[in-house]
């Protein structure tokens, strides 16, 4: 269950229209003097009766930089005034409505080349955008002018220059209006071999940015970017390319050892801020956690890394005790910024995180006795060399501008377990449990220290990448198997019940808890129904738990959401899926994502999605489908660089998925033959129980049909895009025969 709460503010002295939102980044701005509306019909009524500009300011709750100028900007009273003179001013949480948030983003993009949040538009009464910009500081500085003296010239223009301010406002948006309306370009449509040209053009730029010292893509910052992790694990069993797996396998050792890891409980930040991954931006994400679950899963899969195993282990005791609401599902994420003390009052990023010197010193000694029969001045003296601990802290003044942390440490492994042992005369497990210890020690110090805000909010999308990594992990065949298995049960039903209106087969994109051990559930006044990526990600997440549970109601489920899927954001005119429905109110264009990020685009996911589920009910109609959304972005250039995840996706559309036929009662060995192919990382394996006892259950008649058991035992086909290899009854034989084709010992 979610633990701990944040340390109370002082009383508030005002409350404005925010005070009776759900999104925990609204209720932080309830209390501004400035006269905030939600985004509503109430907020854009007034401005057309006023013929006023609207300020848009989005964020989420969870956003260092959002937090700064509220506190510089927002809680100002003069500041404040200004902006209740000349604007309807509206909050929007970019969590909450990620469509609202990508419309603005792609026009910020446009007219300054970057965004980021907090984001700063400035709309008409009618919603186009005129001008945007992300943080602005109160006073002139870091070559920005202040906030007040751009709320102030836009003010002056939109009163003596309206036409000229319409004009380029008017530019950008038909630009953009254009471009997600433009049909696919038919010269660019892919052919038989455009997926290994692809591949090759990729591999190329992956190449040319991989940070050959300290792993991952360019310089800092640095994002995990899993969609590319994802990429590059499936380009190597095309490829038989080892450099392409070392890429991959030394960005998640590096990850794993970086700073943004927390190695004193488990859980990783959102991105390093320094290239060597030390120095980090401390908010942890949920749909961080859900990625990084199953891509260290699927690392182990290809390896039998323990290392790997046990980074995704410690994400899984993260969500379950941090972000876990009491029902099942998983909260939003947690702030970066917290109270260095319970007796401070400004919140301080990487407070919860960061130790002194001393701190570690006298927490080894309070508790001495823990470490049996090693000395506590020897377990600090092995725990400050293994994580890299300095006296006077160990983060470089150039990385820490605000002076935040100035004396701390922030434990990163700049060797390995083996340079420790040897450093120490160790034996692996001596040092392992020395470790274990240590951070236990410490992890009960810090849940004294004032937690970081907890962003209660339970989001479908990101649920659905959880219920992913959680199936994945249970798929590693592990002692824990039935725990993860359980949770994503859990998940499943929590999704079920309280995100879906099962009446008119909508997702939902959002509820909300309350923290704790508080079971309390609420929804807006006006529910939010779910958008693209609720339903991709989502129904990825059905079918990696059918994978994992081979549970029907889970594949069949996925079905029934990839038809309303197809209803609601289909473009039949062009091809591919929209982000938000047609109708959706107050939403000036519909987008189509064209890069996978932080996380994948709903397009990427569903692609995947289309092509399992052709294999799994043997429909052609869900592979017309995927080819035309490939297609339609066929022009994105270089394509699997801005699309790692779509790339995937396009190589099992043409080479073809790995059907694994398991013929046989429902049984030990039937149980035996399923478990042992779920262990290796095959990415377009879909495993198909045929159970001669109950042949009208099977989702694939053809399948069902085609295969019989061989002398009465449990039979397993394995077929490649219908090409089938010699029937095999022996577990030991199939073990061996995927060991040759999908596991790369690391030397």
């Amino acid at each position: 269950m979610a633990t701990g709460s944040e340390t109370k503010a002082q009383p508030p002295k005002h409350n404005n229209r925010l005070a009776s939102s759900k999104s925990p980044y609204l209720l932080q701005h309830a209390h501004n003097p400035v006269d905030w509306y939600p985004w509503c019909e109430e907020a854009f009524e007034r401005a057309r009766k006023e013929q006023k500009l609207i300020f848009l300011s989005v964020g989420y709750s969870t956003c260092h930089w959002c937090h700064v100028m509220e506190h510089e900007s927002f809680e100002d009273a003069e500041t404040a005034a200004v902006m209740n003179k000349h604007f309807i001013n509206i909050k929007v949480d970019r969590e909450e409505r990620p469509d609202i948030d990508k419309v603005y983003m792609q026009f910020l993009l446009m007219s300054k080349g970057s965004g980021g949040w907090p984001m700063s538009v400035w709309l008409t009464p009618d919603l186009a955008p005129l001008a945007a910009g992300t943080y602005f500081p109160p006073k002139a500085r870091y070559g920005m002018p202040s906030f007040t003296n751009v709320l102030e010239s836009i003010a002056k223009k939109w009163n003596t220059d309206r036409d000229s301010l319409l004009k380029a406002g008017s530019t950008l948006l038909q630009a953009l209006v254009t471009n997600q309306n433009a049909a696919a370009d038919g010269e660019a449509a892919f052919e038989p071999g455009s997926a290994d040209a692809k591949l090759a053009e990729a591999l190329g730029v992956h190449q040319q940015r991989f940070d050959q010292q300290h792993a991952g893509f360019g310089r800092e910052p640095k994002f995990p970017e899993v969609p590319r992790l994802n990429f590059l694990f499936h380009a190597y069993l095309v490829s038989k390319d080892v450099d392409v797996l070392d890429m991959v396998l030394k960005t998640l050792d590096h990850i794993g050892r970086g700073g943004i890891n927390d190695h004193i409980f488990g859980g990783f930040a959102r991105y390093a801020t320094t290239r060597d991954w030390h120095n980090v931006h401390f908010e942890k994400m949920l749909y961080d956690q859900g990625q990084l679950m199953a891509a260290y899963a699927n690392g182990y899969k290809l390896t039998r890394s323990d290392l790997f195993l046990g980074y995704a282990d410690r994400i899984y005791e993260y969500l379950i005790k941090d972000l876990r609401h009491p029902a099942g599902g998983f909260y939003a994420g947690e702030d970066a910024d917290s109270l260095p003390t319970h007796a401070d009052t400004v919140k301080v990023e990487g407070a919860f995180y960061a130790w002194t010197w001393q701190e570690i010193q006298e927490a080894f000694q309070a508790t001495k006795t823990r470490f049996n029969d090693v000395s506590p001045e020897r377990a600090f003296e092995i725990y400050t060399f293994h994580y890299d601990l300095k006296p006077k802290g160990n983060i470089p003044p150039s990385s820490d501008p605000h002076g935040h942390l100035t004396g701390k440490n922030i434990l990163i492994v700049r060797g390995s377990e083996e340079d420790t042992c040897a450093n120490f005369n160790l034996e692996p497990e001596v040092l392992k449990q020395l470790l274990q210890t240590a951070n236990d020690i410490l992890h009960k110090v810090r849940d004294q220290r004032p937690r970081p805000h907890l962003d209660t909010k339970i989001i479908c999308a990101w649920n659905g990448l959880v219920l992913s990594g959680l199936s994945k992990l249970a798929n590693c065949g592990t002692a824990k198997r039935d725990a993860y298995l359980q949770t994503a049960k859990e998940l499943l039903q929590f999704l079920r019940t309280h995100l879906y209106d099962a009446e008119k087969q909508l997702l939902l994109r959002s509820c909300y808890g309350a923290g704790g051990e508080d079971a309390t559930l609420e929804q807006n006044a006006v529910r939010i129904e779910g958008f693209l990526d609720d339903y991709a990600f989502l129904i990825k997440g059905l079918l990696d738990y059918y994978k994992a549970s081979l549970d029907m109601s889970a594949l069949r489920w996925a079905k029934e959401l990839q038809e309303t899927q197809d209803k609601l954001f289909w473009d039949d005119k062009n091809g591919a899926y929209f982000f938000s429905q047609q109708n959706a109110p107050n939403v000036i264009v519909r987008l189509k994502e064209d890069h996978d990020g932080a996380e994948p685009c709903g397009n990427s996911v569903a692609a995947r999605n289309l092509t399992i589920l052709s294999h799994y009910y043997d429909e052609d109609a869900y592979l017309q489908r995927a080819a035309k959304l490939l297609n339609y972005f066929a022009d994105v250039s270089p394509f699997g660089h801005a699309l790692p995840e779509m790339l995937s996706a396009l190589l099992l559309h043409e080479h073809g998925l790995d059907l694994v036929a398991v013929v046989g009662p429902d049984s030990p060995d039937t149980t035996r033959f399923v478990e042992i192919c779920r262990k290796f990382y095959i990415p377009g394996m879909i495993i198909v129980h045929c159970d001669p006892q109950h042949p009208d259950e099977a989702c694939n008649q053809r399948v069902q049909r085609k295969f019989k058991m061989v002398n009465g035992k449990t039979t397993v086909y394995i077929c490649h895009d219908r090409v089938c290899r010699m029937p095999v009854t022996d577990p030991a034989q199939l073990e061996e025969n995927l060991m040759d084709n999908f596991f790369k010992e690391r030397i």
